[in-house]
């Protein structure tokens, strides 16, 4: 079931990304994450948010938040953000300095989240079983464990004074963010829009993916054969989006063009995708028609790559179908090798990576898939190396059947 775009009258606008933010376990910034996934390093260290003594994996990609704001706040509102609102406005300040938007004019903002929040809602049911009749903090925790809140806030504290809107959908959340986006700025809804994903370890979650055995015990492998599971970490990513006409009108820096974008949910099963990748073939598809591409003229794509034994060998039927004669050439790596599953923030990180590896010309390389699996008919990234790109892609795939894709264009 593909999604319905609607089309402005004066025919759609070219989109670009104007500013660029990040904050994952490879470091704070774009350039601490440029080298890192340039070079294919790795964030993985025993967890310590939480206990994990009673859980079966030990381990995590966790963010060196740092202790300071970039941007001064109130008590009160630096009360409601938790470690996933700290980390999405260290990213939105990161991009929207980069963009250099007037916050006289109005901005919306389009967030993508899965557990935004989580924190809060963890003190506030452990505060009320210690101490029922505690009221202290307690309204707090629930203002802030509310998503669109600590969006405002955030877009807000950046100069993004228009509407904000959240996005749950599972771990295509981030990339469906930055679709939406886009969607509102082709279509002259918007003229500028701060795009992001954010989400942050919670113990909960961590809990949720071990009990169901969905955790690698030994390293994430993604489209290894003998990949035994995924990895969570954490982080944000946020995308200055404008109108081409307005960022050459002010003279901005143009880091890349946003040219494609494909959505579709999988009707397969409740938590399993189609072994042929069905929903995943049909977004990589749309998102290439609607920026007048073929495969051939994808220089690299990005893998939702999970380290699944489902996941990755669903989406390595239908990247080698869509691709074609092309596969056999076709550079593909994912990212969450080195950082892990970063949920709601995943599709926006890696669109991030994507929008990095444009302008530094290397491809992000998978360091500890040694053994590719042999639905595999395409060229694994497996060490750092160099490369001419010049349009890229990003898959990015939801528990439950939300697919999206994202294509983006070297800007030259």
């Amino acid at each position: 079931m593909l999604y319905s775009r609607a089309q402005s009258t004066s025919g759609p606008r070219r989109v670009v990304v104007t500013g660029c933010g990040m904050v994952t376990p490879l470091g704070p910034g774009v350039a601490a994450n440029s080298e890192g996934f340039r070079t294919g390093q790795t964030a993985f260290r025993p967890v310590t948010l939480f206990d994990v003594s009673r859980q079966r994996v030990h381990t995590a990609a966790e963010v060196n938040l740092p202790g300071e704001l970039p941007v001064a706040l109130t008590p009160r509102q630096a009360s409601l953000l938790d470690r996933a609102g700290r980390m999405l406005l260290w990213a939105a300040h990161e991009a929207t300095e980069q963009a250099r938007w007037d916050s006289q004019q109005t901005a919306r903002c389009v967030a993508g989240t899965t557990a935004g929040g989580m924190s809060h809602g963890e003190t506030y049911f452990r505060t009320a079983i210690r101490e029922p009749l505690a009221c202290r903090q307690q309204p707090t925790r629930t203002i802030g464990y509310q998503a669109p809140r600590q969006v405002s806030l955030v877009a807000q504290a950046c100069g993004v004074h228009g509407p904000a809107s959240v996005i749950a959908n599972a771990c295509a959340s981030g990339a469906n963010a930055i679709g939406h986006a886009w969607e509102l700025v082709r279509t002259g809804r918007a003229e500028r829009v701060l795009a992001a994903g954010y989400d942050a370890i919670s113990h909960l979650i961590f809990a949720g993916f071990d009990s169901l055995q969905a955790l690698s015990p030994t390293r994430c492998r993604p489209f290894d054969a003998r990949r035994d599971g995924l990895a969570l970490g954490e982080g944000a990513a946020a995308l200055a989006l404008e109108s081409l006409e307005a960022a050459q009108a002010r003279g901005a820096i143009i880091l890349a063009e946003l040219v494609g974008y494909g959505a579709a949910t999988d009707l397969h099963h409740l938590t399993q995708p189609h072994p042929q990748g069905d929903a995943a073939f049909a977004t990589m598809t749309e998102a290439c028609q609607i920026a007048g591409l073929e495969p051939s003229d994808i220089d690299y794509v990005n893998a939702h790559g999970t380290g699944t034994p489902l996941n990755d060998s669903a989406e390595a039927a239908a990247i080698t179908r869509w691709a074609g004669p092309r596969a056999a050439t076709l550079p593909v790596s994912s990212t969450k090798a080195g950082i892990g599953h970063l949920l709601g923030a995943a599709g926006a990180v890696e669109a991030a990576i994507c929008v990095l590896a444009l302008r530094g010309q290397w491809l992000p390389p998978m360091l500890a898939t040694q053994t590719p699996d042999a639905a595999c008919g395409f060229r694994l990234v497996t060490q750092p190396e160099s490369a001419r790109l010049v349009n890229v892609m990003t898959n990015s795939f939801g528990f439950g059947g939300a697919n999206a894709t994202l294509i983006f264009r070297r800007w030259a």
